[in-house]
């Protein structure tokens, strides 16, 4: 058995910057086992799954660890590899994933993608995240994850979590971020409960950090910057209900996966 496989570093338009994906076409679904296996082997903050159905395709993503809800960055890699490689003639595409239909749309070298948003609440803050922190935040609110509010670029640049700590919280994952010198703000994302210690850059965080910025700033389109070591560039757009979630894309390679 053969497996087709692209390696994408997804918001950026450069190799060795963003945030690497795999993505698997598949004929069709085999048992979950082998798709957490390819995905623990390839040992990329996630590998995508995708299997055409008639005009659509499903989508599913999983880290080395376990099969996630939602994924923005492998949703924008698997969109890239569909409309660059598979269908060169697709300016959009829609998948049908846990996280219900997801839309993504091309223009020149932007893929826009569409995602429910999830709006943070104000919380208490669970001493245990400013322990594993180590800098006591301006607020805490949460959603998915919690979202520690700092009140600059270099504190965000300058924080150096323990992961120990951070795995045993209640959440999925902890977003940290200020708002930004070049750009409307800036974020980073621990999540080792999921085998992500500190991820690239996260589409799915950023439909977290959209609505609470997009009110912060009285504005609707924004531009972000992740500051992982690789870096990420978002743009992003608040419409309620719904947050859009822009970026590049670079093939960094191509392969096969061989199966006995």
């Amino acid at each position: 058995m053969k497996i087709k496989i692209f390696q994408v570093d997804a918001f950026t338009g450069n190799v060795f910057s963003g945030n690497p994906a795999a993505v698997c076409p598949l004929p069709e679904w085999p048992d979950d086992s082998l798709l957490q296996a390819i995905a623990a082997e390839n040992f990329l903050p996630e590998t995508a799954f995708i299997v055409k159905d008639n005009n659509h395709y499903e989508l599913r993503w999983f880290t080395p660890v376990s099969e996630i809800d939602l994924c923005g960055h492998a949703t924008l890699a698997a969109a890239f590899v569909i409309m660059r490689y598979i269908d060169k003639s697709r300016y959009n595409v829609s998948f049908e994933t846990k996280s219900g239909r997801l839309e993504v749309k091309r223009k020149n070298d932007i893929f826009a993608m569409n995602f429910p948003s999830m709006p943070p609440s104000p919380c208490k803050i669970p001493p245990d995240l400013v322990n594993a922190l180590g800098v006591k935040p301006r607020q805490v609110l949460a959603a998915r994850d919690y979202m520690a509010v700092y009140d600059s670029e270099e504190i965000i640049r300058s924080l150096r979590p323990d992961m120990s700590i951070l795995n045993d919280l209640d959440k999925i994952g902890v977003i940290v971020t200020a708002i930004g010198k070049n750009c409307d703000f800036v974020s980073r994302f621990f999540a080792p409960k999921i085998g992500i210690p500190e991820d690239p850059a996260t589409g799915s965080a950023h439909c977290e950090l959209t609505p609470y910025w997009a009110k912060k700033l009285s504005k609707t389109n924004l531009r972000a910057r992740q500051l992982s070591q690789r870096g990420g560039e978002l743009f992003c757009e608040h419409n309620g209900e719904r947050t859009t979630i822009a970026g590049k894309a670079a093939l960094y390679m191509e392969g096969s996966i061989y199966l006995k």
